[in-house]
């Protein structure tokens, strides 16, 4: 059922990401081959850590609106990021998904350089139980928001991996929105105490 929520929501996801900004640069889709770690049992996320775009936020859960979209990040604080509360915690088995804004607020946003990711980088997350899920990328995809990879992002996974999404692409003035989803994907490779 969960699983069937998350696909449901994954379109909508596309286009409620919404206060993003980037420069349109395509993204390069490339991947890392870094071993796997084993799966951490289930603890809310507290906070992220990103150093090659030095990215720092508290995470905050987000759900769903009313009308079965997935929250986001008020684009008021545009430096805020969120973890996707009904799909598995950040180091648990499975796609976790944390979203936050490029920009908002006409301030830059948590994920401002999120397309500088490459395969290779560290994704460092506290957890609740004290311990830290450490991911590394393996890819970075640019996609448009009516094609979004719903099966790829929320899809099942045997393994602990991580999904950072926010906006990019060019921006549709009559839309008032982001023509693409800036998709970043990493996997466990160390975790605990």
């Amino acid at each position: 059922m969960i699983r069937k929520t998350l696909a449901a929501v994954a379109v909508a996801l596309a286009v409620v990401l919404t206060g993003c900004s980037t420069d349109g640069t395509p993204v390069p889709v490339a991947s890392s081959d870094a071993p796997s770690a084993a799966a951490l049992p289930k603890s809310d996320p507290v906070s992220l850590d990103i150093p090659r775009i030095e990215a720092h936020s508290s995470l905050v859960p987000l759900g769903l609106n009313p009308d079965n979209t997935v929250q986001v990040p008020s684009v008021s604080t545009p430096l805020q990021a969120g973890w996707y509360q009904f799909g598995p915690t950040p180091g648990e088995a499975g796609p976790a998904v944390v979203l936050g804004h490029v920009d908002g607020n006409k301030q830059k946003g948590i994920f401002y350089r999120l397309k500088e990711m490459k395969p290779g980088d560290d994704i460092s997350i506290a957890r609740r139980d004290g311990s830290t899920a450490h991911f590394v990328v393996t890819k970075v995809d640019q996609v448009p928001k009516d094609v979004f990879p719903s099966d790829a992002v929320y899809g099942d996974t045997s393994d602990a991996e991580l999904r950072l999404i926010t906006c990019g692409g060019a921006f549709d003035r009559g839309e008032h929105s982001y023509v693409d989803n800036i998709i970043v994907y990493a996997h466990l490779v160390v975790g605990g105490r």
